[in-house]
């Protein structure tokens, strides 16, 4: 068994306008205070990582990577979940995600997706350039307006939509099978990919392809009531990447899952700070280490109570709690003794080497 990496923060929900946060150095010099060994990067802020530069230039990672074990840290992924979002936007929420386009792209939302297409592109070069094995991504949505059927759904809708979602990505998936980095989808409400059953369409449209790949985070699919254990069990030959995400599902008389357009706080399901919630860590642990998942546990911090540095604090030792050092040896050994080929014959009722008629 191998032994899983960690603990990683993921930067997006601490960069602002204030220091150390208004920066890569200042963001790794305070993740590194604070016991993490990893970051995970986004890239839709140049000033923090120039995402094109990365692509074209081996020195720019090169300095970046210098920059980063000088501080005691690495990267663990880059990021382009804003981007790809915008890979598949339907009309129904192009407003809402405009914004996450360039400014002079603001009102042409093809404009847009080939800017995404090209962004993820470049991730892939960039990925490849600072020697990384997994980048993560959100998938978009071309059905997310029809998750619940009604009216009722068109017969054929659903998969002409992961046809078109399959033909928007094959392409990028390609150039990351090119670059030897597996592209995981980061399964959540609101993209086409949020469950087990849609990554299988959409896993079947593009061909099974070899670099289609998981992002595990057990807090969407606690809050969707998803078996997030035995998910694992299931998808762990896809699962190339992991955050560590609290959430609870607090039932009660008046709301359920689609949380009645509540502020988060007063939604039945909720994301958490990590040991705040509902999640079972150990498991989760556990079936990965007991699937050989070696790659990072990555801290995501999203909470409706509590302040953000207190949840990144807490989040380092947290999951460095939780890291399983795999054991090389089995427990009962101590009773089984050296191989014996001769003893061995003699346990099977043979004790003159021959089989008895």
């Amino acid at each position: 068994m191998r032994q899983i990496k960690g603990p990683g923060l993921f930067l997006a929900q601490f960069i602002s306008d204030e220091a150390p946060f208004n920066s890569l150095e200042g963001l790794l010099i305070w993740a590194a205070s604070l016991g993490y060994k990893g970051v995970q990067v986004p890239t839709e802020k140049p000033e923090i990582f120039d995402l094109e530069r990365a692509a074209e230039s081996q020195s720019y990672c090169d300095e970046i990577t210098a920059l980063c074990v000088e501080k005691g840290l690495e990267i663990t992924e880059l990021s382009t979940h804003l981007q790809g979002q915008l890979v598949a936007c339907h009309g129904a929420y192009d407003a809402l995600f405009a914004g996450f386009g360039p400014d002079a792209m603001r009102d042409d939302p093809a404009a847009r997706a080939a800017w995404a297409t090209d962004q993820l592109k470049l991730a892939a070069r960039a990925s490849a350039r600072l020697g990384l094995r997994a980048h993560a991504t959100f998938s978009g949505a071309l059905l997310w307006h029809t998750v619940y059927p009604w009216p009722q759904r068109p017969k054929g809708l659903v998969e002409a939509g992961f046809a078109e979602l399959a033909r928007r990505w094959k392409p990028i998936l390609d150039v990351f099978d090119a670059q030897g980095v597996d592209l995981c989808f980061e399964l959540h409400p609101g993209e086409d990919l949020h469950d087990g059953v849609t990554f299988d369409r959409f896993l079947a449209a593009v061909d099974h392809h070899p670099r289609a790949h998981i992002l595990y985070d057990p807090s969407h699919l606690l809050i969707q009531h998803v078996d997030y254990l035995q998910f694992i069990d299931i998808y762990h030959d896809r699962i190339r990447m992991f955050h560590v995400k609290d959430a609870e599902f607090l039932a009660n008389g008046r709301a359920g899952v689609y949380g009645g357009y509540q502020d988060w706080i007063d939604r039945p399901g909720r994301f958490r700070s990590l040991g705040d919630g509902q999640v079972d860590f150990k498991g989760i642990f556990s079936k990965l280490t007991q699937y050989g998942f070696d790659g990072w546990a990555v801290v995501e911090w999203e909470c409706c109570i509590k302040h953000p540095e207190d949840g990144a604090r807490e989040g380092a030792a947290f999951v460095a709690d939780q890291i399983i050092r795999p054991t090389e040896v089995a427990f009962d050994d101590f009773s089984g003794g050296p191989e014996d080929p001769e003893r061995n014959r003699k346990l099977l009722g043979y004790p003159d080497g021959k089989v008895k008629s």
